[in-house]
């Protein structure tokens, strides 16, 4: 994407999700947190959450925050705008590794994981990925078609 469409969301913040149905752009900035896009191509809705942590144990306030309720919400809010039944494909992007040295096991790896686990158990196909690294990135959804284009400062942008 060259040039940014007027009809791109403000940016979806930390711990945060949002849908959207046919020729919204959805969009988000990504560092060791997990961006997860959801998408139902016969219904042109999208969904894309920015969760920070893989488990929530139990918590129920802040949804989006976790892997674990993020996709279940996510996918319960884009039910509500199709109004239909969902045949969802997923994309992630980032998880990288913003903090060297860390003596725990890499916060982006558990956020990868996590969805990996969750989203095979539901049955949705993750049909493409760009993780990792050490370089933040920003993630935008497109609903009208579900391309997903990945920006990386210094690099060619990448579409999902």
């Amino acid at each position: 994407m060259t040039a940014e469409p007027t009809n791109v969301r403000p940016s979806i913040r930390m711990g945060q999700f949002a849908v959207a149905a046919g020729g919204v752009v959805l969009r988000t900035l990504l560092g060791s947190c997990l961006g997860i896009a959801l998408y139902d191509h016969r219904s042109k809705t999208g969904g894309l959450a920015h969760v920070v942590l893989p488990h929530s144990k139990g918590a129920t306030q802040l949804p989006a925050k976790f892997v674990d309720t993020a996709i279940p919400a996510l996918i319960e809010e884009m039910g509500k705008v199709a109004g239909s039944r969902l045949d969802l494909t997923a994309k992630l992007a980032g998880g990288a590794n913003m903090f060297k040295g860390s003596g725990a096991k890499r916060i982006g790896q558990q956020n990868i994981e996590a969805a990996d686990c969750l989203l095979t158990a539901l049955g949705v196909p993750i049909v493409a990925r760009h993780l990792g690294g050490e370089r933040g990135r920003r993630m935008l959804l497109d609903t009208e078609t579900g391309r997903v284009m990945i920006e990386v400062v210094g690099a060619d942008v990448v579409e999902l």
